[in-house]
């Protein structure tokens, strides 16, 4: 039988079962903590820091989406020191990828005033659009590194494993083993990580070509002959 944990958030009691997230607890009395990285259906990792709370005792601040809850324990959730390390993170996202298609990050930028020009040295990150299967694209230019499209393709959902991180520091992005064509790994085309990514990083095709302002038929032959040209392709030699 699960024990319950008191604690306090926001000076408000909060009694929930042990095992229980600050997240979580936070959300079961009605308090907002932001998140980017985090989603209900994924395992959380703590990737992009944007609910870090205060925790009394604690010397830095905690991801919420991670850290458990503990007796007596005392959490703050927007504190100065809270608003000004999210201001931050927004800050410096905004400076390298592309955010125009997130939302909750455009909204989250209004509320943290958020200075857009902060880092104007920052390289934004480059990436050519990929369109190597009929289904969706990969605009990495837009990825937050979330980590969502790799975990729903893994355990989380798929048990297919076709894509995972691929280089270092800044240089990090999503992309297949070996870095082979999607069409070629073992990718099923279920769609899951497309919808699970929050930024436009991962699209279907077809929204992406009436984007470009090809018309519904335009795009329907355009996907068919896609479609047959890769069915007649000949496979590689074992």
């Amino acid at each position: 039988m699960t024990d319950d944990i008191t604690l306090t958030i926001d000076e408000r009691p909060v009694t929930v079962p042990e095992g229980t997230t600050i997240l979580q607890a936070a959300k079961s009395v009605g308090i907002n903590i932001p998140t980017i990285c985090y989603h209900e259906f994924c395992t959380s990792n703590g990737l992009c820091r944007i609910c870090v709370v205060e925790v009394e005792g604690s010397r830095t601040l905690v991801p919420a989406c991670v850290a458990k809850v503990s007796q007596d324990m005392v959490v703050r959730t927007r504190t100065p020191r809270v608003v000004n390390a999210r201001r931050t993170i927004l800050e410096m996202l905004n400076a390298s990828v592309d955010l125009s298609e997130d939302e909750n990050i455009q909204d989250l930028m209004h509320e943290y005033a958020a200075d857009e020009a902060r880092f104007p040295l920052a390289e934004p990150r480059q990436h050519a659009i990929l369109d190597d299967n009929p289904m969706y694209i990969r605009d990495y230019a837009k990825c937050i590194l979330c980590w969502r499209c790799v975990q729903v393709c893994a355990d989380d959902a798929q048990y297919t494993y076709a894509i995972n991180f691929s280089g270092r520091g800044y240089h990090t992005s999503i992309s297949t083993y070996y870095d082979l064509p999607l069409t070629e790994t073992t990718c099923v085309f279920c769609g899951q990580c497309v919808g699970v990514c929050p930024t436009g990083a991962l699209k279907p095709k077809r929204e992406w070509l009436m984007e470009l302002g090809y018309t519904p038929d335009q795009i329907m032959q355009m996907t068919r002959t896609e479609r047959k040209s890769r069915m007649r392709r000949p496979q590689a030699s074992a």
